[in-house]
């Protein structure tokens, strides 16, 4: 079978990884795999991986005429069998390739918290969480699978050759003090509320307790945080926050973690690291993952919602006081964690669940069915553009729309959420 896998960002993000680690998975088991999307960092881990890369052209309005265009040819001179997309953009113009060929069709992954209704309901669809499996099945997709977002258990493990040492002394970190580690992108949606907290709740503990917050990561938010983090590292009198940017490869920082926050697919590494997680959210979410959490985190995914953003900080301070007074108890949770992901998050596992998506995408799909799925998808999306038309010219348009609001509740800027953590 010969795929090709479009990918929405080759920045470094969970959903990016995924497409790429399966993709490599499959490749393992015989199948041609070609990765397709705009050059960026990740472009280094597709070479590494030994994959091949086409480079895709600047797509302009969103979904692409010429990203469309390119992929026809693409897969008219290459035979492809299956264009898969990732996240939204991907998949509506997969799917419009797909269309105009004869022989190839579309699959669609979305990994974000919530599904774009545009995204016709007949397109085989994999989704990452059983609450996202559910609410699209009520919507009226049947094609729809879970694929839980995978971690590579070979790669992303205690105990490896990873250069801590190095990483250590290029950061300031000093033997015997505990890290807490972040990495993620600096998004305003999901994540800014969190890692501010998490910056004021390290920030208390520092005058006792010898911590730092290392925070791996980039992205639009990033003048809010390092202004938050100078605020913190000038309150405690040390660099009690370290921003390092966006690293090629986090390894090192999972590893030397003593205590890893998370949410999504950088949650999953932590735990494949065997390092005590406690997962993040928005509204004060945090919760810690143990034996008796674990089904929320199975049902909802990697992610919650509380109902107190005020009290994130306090919450959070909580629980690292407990956690790091407690080498024992790290260690046991790390160890159910590492168990867990290799149990039921490995890449061995995701690559099965996608070549049977694979499979039954080929059988072809009721023409009346098509048409009319065809039609209410269009509404929709003419819905969703006028929408974000008029939130644009009000000044109130979301960076990630489809990674807001994901349980509920309500969204703020960077700067209120400061002011309600303070």
């Amino acid at each position: 079978m010969r795929v090709l896998v479009y990918v929405h960002d080759l920045g470094v993000g969970g959903s990016q990884l995924n497409a790429i680690e399966i993709a490599s998975e499959l490749r393992s088991k015989g199948h041609d795999i070609i990765i397709y999307g705009r050059p960026g960092p990740l472009v280094k881990t597709i070479k590494n991986l030994d994959l091949e890369f086409v480079p895709a052209g600047e797509p302009g309005c969103r979904p692409s005429v010429r990203a469309t265009r390119e992929l026809v040819t693409i897969a008219k001179t290459r035979s492809v069998d299956i264009l898969h997309g990732y996240e939204w953009p991907p998949a509506l113009e997969c799917y419009m390739a797909a269309r105009r060929l004869e022989r190839t069709v579309a699959v669609a992954t979305v990994m974000s918290m919530r599904v774009a209704p545009f995204i016709p309901g007949h397109v085989p669809l994999a989704v990452g969480t059983e609450l996202i499996l559910e609410r699209e099945r009520r919507f009226g997709r049947t094609n729809i699978a879970l694929i839980e977002p995978p971690v590579n258990t070979h790669s992303n493990a205690p105990g490896l050759e990873l250069g801590q040492k190095e990483f250590r002394r290029r950061w300031g970190l000093e033997d015997g003090t505990y890290i807490v580690a972040i990495v993620s992108r600096l998004a305003r949606q999901l994540k800014l509320e969190g890692i501010l907290s998490a910056m004021e709740a390290v920030a208390r503990l520092a005058p006792t307790v010898p911590v730092s917050l290392v925070i791996a990561g980039d992205g639009p938010a990033r003048e809010i945080v390092q202004e938050y983090a100078d605020e913190m590292n000038h309150r405690t009198g040390k660099p009690t926050v370290v921003l390092t940017g966006e690293l090629p490869d986090p390894r090192p920082l999972y590893d030397i973690a003593n205590i890893c926050l998370g949410m999504g697919g950088s949650a999953l590494r932590a735990m494949a690291f065997a390092k005590p997680l406690v997962v993040q959210g928005e509204g004060g979410f945090w919760e810690l993952l143990t034996p008796s959490t674990l089904p929320t985190f199975l049902q909802q995914g990697w992610f919650g919602e509380g109902t107190d953003p005020a009290g994130g900080a306090d919450k959070l301070c909580s629980l690292l006081k407990g956690l790091l007074s407690e080498e024992q108890r790290r260690q046991h949770l790390g160890d159910f964690g590492r168990r867990l992901v290799e149990e039921r998050y490995s890449l061995s596992m995701a690559g099965e669940r996608q070549l049977a998506i694979y499979a039954d995408a080929v059988n072809p799909s009721d023409q009346g069915r098509l048409f009319l799925e065809n039609a209410l998808a269009a509404g929709r999306y003419a819905i969703y553009e006028a929408r974000r038309r008029a939130s644009r010219f009000m000044g109130l348009e979301a960076s990630d729309d489809f990674n807001t609001r994901p349980l509920g509740g309500n969204r703020r800027s960077g700067k209120s959420q400061a002011r309600s953590i303070q």
